[in-house]
This record gives C-alpha cells, structure tokens and sequence, in this order.
C-alpha cells in the first residue's frame, strides 16, 4: 500500500510502500488463484451441457472446406467424449481471461506506485482486447483460407479426413500464437516506456524486425506461405502502430537519439 505525503505536490510526491511477510503474500496469492479458478470453473460448468455444440462451432472453418462426402474422425476411443471437453475447458479459460488477469493484476498492484499503476492499466487492457483481436484473426480469416488450401492442394484419390483431437491442438496453438504475436504494440510500448530501448534504435531495426516476423510467422504457422505470411505482415505492421503510439506518448524517449546526431 502507498503511504502519500501531504507536504507535496502530487507530481514530486514520495510514496512507500508497505511491505508484507512471505507468509501474507503467499495467503494473497492463493485467494487469487483460488478465484481465477473459480471463475473458470464456474464458466466451464455452464458450458458443459452444449459441449458437443461448442466443439462443432469450433471446427467450423474446417468443416466447411472439406469436399463433399468427407467428414473428420477420431482415431483414438475416448477422443469423441474428451475433445469436447477439452475444448469446453478452453472455451471457458479464454472466455474467463479478463477475470484472471484482473486476479493477477489486483496481487500485483499494491506493490505498484500511482505512476506505475497509471502506466500498467492502459497496458492490461490493451493485452486483453489485442489477445482476443489475434485470436478472433486467426479463427475468422486465417482459418478458412488456409483448409481451403489444403483442401485444394489434396492429392487426386486421397481423402481429407482430420482427427478431432490434433484439429483442436492445431486450432488451440494457432490461436494462442496469434493472440500473443498480437501482444507486439504491447511489448513496443514497454520496452521504450521503460528506457530499455530508444524508439529511434527500433526504427533503425525495421529491416532485422520485418525479416524475424516472417521467421516467427514460419515457426509458429503450418508450413505454407500463406498462413506464414498472415502472421507476418499484421504483426509487423503492429509494432510500426506500437512504434507510433510509444513516439507520442513519450516523445523524451527519442528525442536525445535525435539531438546527438545533429551535434
């Protein structure tokens, strides 16, 4: 907890902080987590009824390229009972993520100091809203395009029939990598906003950075150029906005890169 001195302005303020025992800290921590949970839990509860439903919402995008006649399978006996349920779980987790990291940030707020907290606030909400943007990405436009190329590069006499359990693991990497190459004008802003990198010691990078987001775009995609590049190029063109965004709000950041080179 901050202790404000009165005796100050607001802006030269000393704040300090309370300090707690290991052992409250550790009680803090697991009323946190109980919470987060909870929380999941209690979602994951109410979505179990349409389990089987939320699944098939969920393999939408394949479903629908798949030729006529051709349906998906499950190659292992307990697969048609547990993959719903996992991907209710899922569903439940990234639905009940605002709560959790609301958890995450209450435990870590009061070691926080009011500028810092002024800092962290804007930055929580923004990882949130661009985690779901990435994901919603890859679900609605990444998706489809990419099993309407597989699909249409199937070898004649070969039919495409997918295995529900490696569908959601595929689904479930894909969307979490795109969530957090999403998490880019995040990441921007904090390393200048910190003073660990000046934002013109980025600009000056743009080759090196446009090159390393199609390596990750590789990586983390199937191996197709297409899926490569809709990582690539929307994770590029995210920290150019995260490099405009950290120029106007902390426009002291670049400025004495700028003044020692016209010395």
């Amino acid at each position: 907890m901050a202790v404000r001195n009165h005796n100050l302005p607001e802006e030269e303020e000393e704040e300090v902080l309370e300090e707690g025992t290991l052992m409250s800290h550790l009680i803090e921590l697991r009323r946190r987590l109980l919470r987060a949970v909870l929380a999941v839990g209690i979602i994951c509860l109410g979505l179990l009824p349409f389990a089987s439903r939320i699944f098939t919402l969920v393999a939408q995008p394949l479903l629908r390229q798949l030729p006529d006649g051709s349906k998906m399978i499950a190659t292992q006996v307990t697969a048609p009972f547990l993959t719903p349920l996992k991907t209710t779980f899922f569903v439940a987790l990234f639905i009940a993520m605002p709560l959790v990291l609301y958890q995450a940030w209450s435990f870590v707020a009061p070691g926080l100091y009011r500028r810092e907290r002024r800092f962290a606030v804007p930055l929580l909400a923004s990882s949130v809203v661009l985690f779901y943007t990435g994901a919603a990405f890859a679900y609605f436009l990444v998706f489809p395009t990419v099993f309407h190329f597989f699909a249409a590069t199937t070898p004649e006499g070969v039919t495409m029939m997918t295995d529900i359990n490696s569908y959601l693991d595929f689904t479930l990497l894909t969307c979490f990598a795109f969530g957090i190459a999403f998490e880019v004008p995040v990441a921007t802003v904090l390393l200048i906003g910190t003073g660990l990198v000046k934002a013109e010691t980025l600009a000056k990078q743009r080759p090196y950075l446009f090159l390393g987001a199609f390596i990750i775009g590789a990586v983390l995609t199937p191996p197709d150029v297409i899926s490569q590049a809709m990582l690539a190029l929307p994770m590029y063109g995210l920290f150019e906005g995260g490099l405009l965004m950290a120029r106007l709000m902390y426009p002291a950041q670049a400025a004495p890169v700028a003044d020692e080179g016209s010395r």
